[in-house]
């Protein structure tokens, strides 16, 4: 489902990601870890097409995203499902609201919105929640329903970038578990996180990315690589 063929990426002649290969199946779990710097990032936003690689070929369900012209890209957004870490919801809308855009951004019937909303949001546990604006919501909840958005147009890929990064460990571990649930449903996620715990207490695979190379790819790992900064 995810295929990085050979791709590297650089900023001004500064390698950010060297001849990576890399394969996420249809319905798999995976991490992606590393210290700051290694790419993990670089790699994500080359999956939602907010960059192109410098050199080789990234895939999504069998699309090459290099040949996507302009008009396409926004068509591929809508199509993946994207967690972050700032939840990115819209303040002056409701958490139904907020699950209900990309919907009617498609032109989407209003009572089939409906029922895809409702559906989503009892798959995050906040059907109780459909009306509540995004600041009367703990950082939990509202992550939990940038995740609602994320699946509610049936995506088969989930791209999370740190999408703890800004959670106490207790309300991470219920993100990332929430998340694992979805994949067991057959959506292809991958989380970008350097959270530790998380990754070891999951034990799924786990793919450390460390100066712009894969230098392991392990199922049911653990963090192994170094949390230090890159220079």
């Amino acid at each position: 489902m995810i295929r990085l063929q050979n791709v590297s990426k650089s900023y001004g002649g500064r390698p950010a990601l060297k001849d990576i290969n890399l394969h996420v199946a249809l319905g798999e779990f995976a991490f992606l870890v590393g210290p700051s710097g290694a790419g993990k990032s670089t790699l994500m936003r080359l999956l939602y097409r907010e960059e192109v690689p410098t050199a080789g070929n990234v895939f999504i369900g069998g699309v090459n995203l290099n040949k996507l012209g302009s008009r396409q890209i926004p068509l591929l957004r809508r199509r993946l499902g994207i967690v972050f870490q700032d939840y990115k919801l819209l303040p002056r809308q409701t958490a139904y609201d907020n699950v209900a855009y990309i919907l009617r951004a498609l032109g989407v019937d209003e009572k089939d919105v409906r029922k895809r909303v409702t559906s989503a949001l009892n798959v995050v546990n906040l059907e109780d929640k459909a009306a509540a604006y995004p600041d009367e919501l703990s950082g939990g909840e509202q992550q939990r329903v940038g995740i609602a958005r994320a699946i509610v147009n049936g995506p088969p890929v989930l791209l999370a970038d740190e999408p703890t990064g800004n959670l106490d460990p207790a309300t991470s571990l219920e993100i990332v578990q929430l998340l694992a649930r979805i994949s067991e449903r057959g959506t292809t996620v991958l989380i970008s996180t350097h959270d530790h715990t998380i990754v070891n207490t999951m034990r799924r695979r786990v793919i450390s990315l460390k100066q712009g190379e894969v230098i392991t790819d392990v199922d049911s790992g653990m963090y192994e690589v170094e949390m230090s900064v890159e220079s």
